[in-house]
């Protein structure tokens, strides 16, 4: 099979993916859920005029002319309104959130004035509308301020709850199964024994996971044999897991026998290799409504795969409006040769200029288990197939890498 390009095979990852579901979600737990459809105000914000200030509920027409005294008739706390109308040459004492009586039309501010025995004078003249919040000037009844597509962020949350609706229609959560193949894994904490390594591929990939909302189920290290990774493909679909993640075991060794045990369990392949660097051997394929990413076992290729494939495909399946990543403009810090046929993702450090624009620098060293060079990295500067030599300073696209 040759090689896929990236575009490619993050549509064959895509394609017909959609929300899971809907669930209601009390606001307290909808932070970072996707919204499964548009909400409307079930009410206006505010609901009345109210004062923005402490101080005196007037007619902007009585303090034209300052100084002038004026007769306070009652008081207007948040919560407790003035049950008449303010005439001429009258005042209400009034606090930031009280209701705005009749017959008023502007406040003045407590500094601008003077409390003498029942009266007020006013030194400040105001206009009419002056520290008045009109009524509605925040939202009205029906209007449409939360849709559909939207990962609710902790702000949201307060305009919900402003908008009068104690819980939220949100999409089902992907749930996401995960294992790693290898028998020379061994977990950190341990000490690993001659030609073994610390696992450490899952702990970025369910965080990732994690971070991008879907729901995951750890399924643990696997042995380097058909018969046990069967065993894990089995464990997924048991669990009713929408995506499974494998790491390692996707290359074209004899022991690399992820392939084989999805064959063997009827997966349809879409691709096995695809034309990125780092990240080539790289497998998509489904198992009825299950989606299977066969991710490389090097963790800076099982990382970036993620990141370009995995995450998406959440976004898609969680109902989110911004399911691709977007490409930001850089400049580079450093020169770059000429690119091969393969789609480059080359980590770099990212730092601003003193005009205010980005510049992505390159880490020295690319090689695809390095992780102390993608710890370090901020952002992957995309480097096209056949992309000509490129000197600092020229302009670069770039994602950034989640913080």
């Amino acid at each position: 099979m040759a090689l896929m390009p990236v575009a490619e095979a993050l549509e064959a990852v895509l394609d017909g993916a959609a929300a899971l579901g809907t669930e209601m979600v009390a606001l307290d737990d909808a932070c970072h859920r996707v919204l499964a459809r548009d909400i409307a105000a079930l009410r206006s914000q505010p609901p009345s005029a109210m004062s923005a200030m402490d101080g005196y509920a007037v007619r902007a027409s009585d303090v034209a002319e300052v100084p002038t005294r004026l007769r306070v008739i009652g008081e207007i706390a948040a919560g407790r309104p003035f049950a008449g109308a303010l005439g001429p040459g009258e005042a209400l004492r009034i606090f930031t959130g009280g209701v705005v009586p009749d017959g008023a039309d502007a406040v003045v501010i407590q500094e601008d004035t003077t409390a003498e025995n029942g009266t007020v004078v006013v030194h400040v003249s105001v206009r009419a509308g002056r520290h008045v919040r009109v009524a509605g000037v925040d939202f009205r009844e029906g209007d449409v301020l939360l849709r559909a597509g939207r990962r609710l962020s902790d702000r949201d949350l307060s305009l919900a709850a402003a908008m009068n609706h104690p819980a939220l229609p949100v999409s089902r959560r992907p749930k996401l199964a995960i294992f790693a193949t290898g028998d020379e894994l061994v977990m950190p904490g341990t000490t690993p024994g001659p030609g073994q390594i610390v696992y450490s591929n899952g702990y970025a990939l369910r965080a990732l996971a994690r971070s991008e909302g879907a729901e995951v189920v750890d399924l643990g290290l696997v042995g380097d044999t058909v018969e046990a990774t069967v065993a894990a493909v089995r464990s997924a679909r048991a669990a009713g897991a929408d995506i499974l993640v494998s790491t390692g075991g996707a290359s074209v060794g004899d022991h690399d026998v992820v392939q084989q045990a999805l064959e063997a369990e009827a997966v349809t392949m879409a691709f096995w290799k695809i034309a990125m660097r780092p990240g080539k051997p790289m497998m998509h394929g489904r198992l009825g409504a299950m989606r299977v990413l066969g991710l490389p076992g090097n963790p800076v290729s099982s990382y970036v795969c993620a990141f370009l494939f995995m995450a998406p495909l959440i976004r898609a399946l969680s109902g989110r409006s911004d399911v691709r990543h977007m490409a930001e403009q850089a400049v580079l810090g450093a020169d770059l040769p000429a690119n091969d046929q393969r789609h480059d993702y080359l980590r770099a450090r990212l730092a601003s200029g003193a005009d205010g624009r980005q510049i992505a620098t390159p880490v020295l060293q690319q090689d695809s288990s390095l992780l102390a060079k993608l710890s370090e990295a901020g952002a992957l500067i995309l480097r096209p197939p056949l992309a000509p030599p490129a000197k600092a300073g020229s302009p670069c696209d770039i994602l950034k890498l989640p913080l």
